[in-house]
């Protein structure tokens, strides 16, 4: 009885153990998966927070970029009247009148811009630059576009240089009128240039008696170009007088050799306009309008097609034939050949 009772015990508590065993396994299997999940769904929350918050940041810098201008950074809440061009896009009918008018050629604001600014905005992102531009940098391509002065006019010395958003960010802390630009040293060339300018507005002011120099005459004399240009009296048509003036320079009153435009508007022959710009001053001798070399510029191909189509009469003695104005240089060679 003892040696049965003996093997029940030993039997019952060997059954204890396996189940103990089987338990722990079976704890043992389940717990990793347990573990994985919970770490996985903490991750999940540690990573969420600052995804959000990023993305949100994203969103809001997104939003910013949409008030300011591409070009010079400035808010469009400045202007009263929220006046804003889209960077890609065609150009706006004003603007083709006028490249019409210059016979230059640009279908889109891309390639405008990239003449104008110098800048490529082809290749821009939505979530670094913006999509618009303001009106005043419209105005500075419509005045660079018609020749007239535009420093004046543009707030800056170049355009924005646009960044992706960071901690320190301009865009998400700036202004309401616009992005913070630099101080910026003065360009003591264009300082100059203003005083210049200035300088000889007051002595304009300041000539009040119009017999102290006979102008016309003075600049006929700086220009001495008597031997070189051809006289109006060479002309083989008897054009309307009006015509002629306006195919003539506005100082020797001859017919423009190698025409250029001023800011003004104004016709002179190169040679003529530089000595006068050298001797008189860095003004129009038209108009008394500031004017300086660099601002001088070809007229449009149209007029001088006009220009190259005239007929003149050559003025070499025994020769008086007529020619067309593009090839009297070629005519004169040959009368210089046969000499």
């Amino acid at each position: 009885h003892l040696a049965n009772n003996n093997k029940g015990k030993m039997a019952a508590s060997l059954d204890q153990v396996i189940e103990e065993k089987t338990d722990t396994v079976a704890l043992m299997s389940h717990s990793p998966f347990e573990t994985d999940t919970e770490l996985n769904k903490s991750m999940q929350t540690i990573d969420k927070g600052p995804f959000h918050v990023s993305q949100r940041e994203a969103k809001t810098h997104q939003e910013n970029l949409q008030h300011l201008c591409r070009i010079c950074g400035g808010s469009f809440k400045t202007d009263p009247y929220k006046r804003s061009h889209p960077v890609h896009g065609p150009i706006d009918d004003e603007m083709q009148v006028l490249l019409r008018k210059k016979e230059k050629k640009a279908i889109s604001w891309p390639d405008l811009l990239a003449k104008i600014f110098k800048i490529d905005v082809k290749g821009d992102i939505d979530t670094i630059h913006p999509t618009k531009f303001c009106h005043q940098c419209w105005t500075v391509v419509q005045k660079k576009l018609s020749n007239s002065p535009y420093e004046m006019f543009f707030p800056r010395r170049s355009p924005v240089e646009w960044q992706p958003h960071s901690s320190s960010c301009d865009v998400c802390g700036t202004s309401p009128c616009g992005v913070k630009r630099k101080k910026q040293v003065l360009n003591p060339q264009l300082s100059k240039k203003l005083r210049m300018v200035a300088g000889r507005v007051r002595k304009i002011r300041q000539i009040k008696n119009p017999k102290q120099v006979n102008q016309k005459s003075l600049m006929k004399k700086i220009a001495s170009c008597k031997k070189i240009h051809l006289s109006t009296k060479n002309l083989a048509v008897d054009y309307p007088s009006d015509f002629v003036k306006s195919i003539s320079c506005q100082i020797c009153e001859h017919i423009l050799a190698d025409p250029v435009e001023t800011t003004c508007k104004h016709l002179f022959c190169r040679t003529c306009i530089l000595k006068c710009l050298k001797v008189m001053g860095s003004y129009c001798p038209a108009c008394h309008y500031p004017c300086f070399s660099t601002d001088l510029v070809s007229p449009v191909k149209s007029f001088l097609s006009i220009m190259n189509s005239l007929s003149v009469i050559c003025p070499v003695k025994d020769c008086q034939e007529e020619v067309c104005l593009g090839k009297y240089c070629h005519h004169l060679s040959r009368h210089k050949e046969i000499k």
